[in-house]
């Protein structure tokens, strides 16, 4: 996979990039990561890449000129090649109007050959880009950052671990918070030891069974596997309608879920 991403910022990468999984896909030759300066596409003295916007407001918006040039020296096929059909390549648009970044964009992600990340900045990005080069425009949460470079490397390590051989368990992507159960292979639904099923992740204890007092559960060191199963189910929809109850509606769940849920449900009403 090749990622591009367009910045006035390239320094900021500096970081992000090199270290764990991304850094690893790297050095194997899994994904190829450009950082592409915006500035190097502005043809004025001051390499202008912003503009005040028409119509009057405040602060600054990026100008077109720059990034269609820069996405266009990638080689990238038209929008609308990209739109139509099944697509290798993508182009995003990092903004906090995008649509919200979650587990399934990025496993769409991971199918393509070639992303492009626009890193908006300021107060926005020329209405053209999104309108006429970009063909996603995505925000990582609802709230606004100084730009999209956060965003860029949010997107860049969630898509690179999808890739496979960048984690060195393939099964633990999907075994974590947000995998969607209908997608895994069969026999790894959410009835089994590990698997999410769209669920927040349930609780990870490691050595030592005893700790200034406070104790793992005794089921997880009991070697009952199904009573093990039976208790990460549980916590995972415990944890998931505290933390993140909206998920909830998008689960398939089995009839057992359904008892556990209720016995939840019960148990978080008491207290």
């Amino acid at each position: 996979m090749k990622i591009d991403i367009l910045t006035i910022f390239p320094d900021f990468f500096r970081g992000p990039l090199d270290y764990g999984i991304v850094r690893r896909a790297r050095e194997t030759g899994l994904v190829s990561i450009a950082v592409h300066d915006l500035r190097a596409f502005a043809h004025d003295r001051h390499r202008t890449v912003d503009d005040r916007p028409f119509g009057g407001g405040e602060g600054m918006v990026l100008k077109p000129e720059p990034i269609f040039e820069c996405v266009e020296s990638l080689e990238v096929a038209p929008r609308d090649e990209r739109t139509v059909g099944r697509s290798t390549q993508s182009v995003v648009l990092l903004s906090a109007q995008g649509k919200r970044f979650d587990q399934g964009i990025a496993e769409a992600l991971g199918t393509m050959e070639q992303i492009v990340l626009i890193c908006g900045r300021y107060e926005g990005v020329d209405e053209r880009v999104s309108m006429f080069l970009a063909d996603r425009e995505l925000s990582i949460g609802d709230y606004v950052l100084s730009g999209g470079e956060l965003g860029a490397a949010v997107i860049v390590d969630a898509v690179t671990r999808l890739i496979p051989g960048a984690v060195g368990n393939s099964a633990s992507t999907r075994q974590e918070s947000f995998s969607v159960a209908s997608e895994l292979p069969a026999g790894d639904g959410p009835t089994s030891t590990c698997i999410s099923g769209g669920l927040l992740d349930y609780p990870h204890y490691t050595r030592p069974a005893e700790f200034r007092g406070m104790n793992v559960p005794d089921v997880l060191i009991s070697g009952n596997h199904e009573e093990i199963r039976r208790w990460r189910r549980r916590t995972a929809l415990k944890k998931t309608l505290s933390n993140r109850p909206d998920l909830v509606q998008w689960v398939t769940l089995s009839e057992e879920d359904k008892a556990l849920l209720a016995q939840v449900a019960a148990d978080h009403s008491q207290n």
